[in-house]
């Protein structure tokens, strides 16, 4: 396992990027290991999920949390019973409200389509499926919504229940 995560605001972009090995008892299977690049290898002296909370909970506390798809990152959070994240902003789910005829709303797709590779510098050696490069990725492309469907001045709310009706409706027909 791995995690990665990493801070966006307006008046500071990207910054405080971080990312870590978790240790873990089982063997990673081959096919986790294709798509992750992660090894057995590579958790066995990596820290524990509850040894890296101090680090986890200052940069998740205090502000809205970002993800493509965001309920992996949510189940993952419930390891920490009693403290509550959020509010979750899906970057797919504002995707297929933004472009609801898009042909794929994947975060790589997504990216590649709009030209979005400046976070790269910040994971270095890194591609996708890499939890701290799909981080950068989800935010770089919150930036480029924002941006574009000029929501920069309205409040986070609207960020949070993206109308996908259309992207629902093109679904069916």
């Amino acid at each position: 396992m791995q995690v990665g995560l990493a801070t966006w605001s307006a008046k500071r972009d990207l910054h405080e990027p971080f990312v870590s090995f978790l240790h873990c008892d089982q063997n990673i299977t081959w096919a986790a290991q294709k798509v992750h690049g992660i090894t057995t290898e590579d958790l066995l002296n990596a820290p524990t999920l509850l040894s890296l909370w101090p680090v986890l909970k200052k940069q998740l506390n205090g502000g809205p949390i970002v993800a493509h798809g965001h309920g992996t990152e949510k189940r993952f959070l419930r390891a920490f019973p009693g403290h509550s994240f959020g509010p979750w902003i899906d970057t797919l789910q504002l995707a297929r409200a933004a472009w609801p005829c898009e042909k794929s709303h994947s975060l790589g797709d997504l990216c590649t389509s709009l030209g979005l590779d400046d976070f790269c510098q910040h994971a270095p050696g890194k591609t996708w499926h890499d939890a701290l490069y799909d981080s950068l990725a989800s935010l770089a492309l919150l930036k480029h919504l924002i941006t574009q469907q000029n929501l920069a001045e309205l409040p986070v709310e609207v960020l949070l229940q993206p109308d996908t009706s259309i992207w629902h409706r093109s679904r069916h027909q």
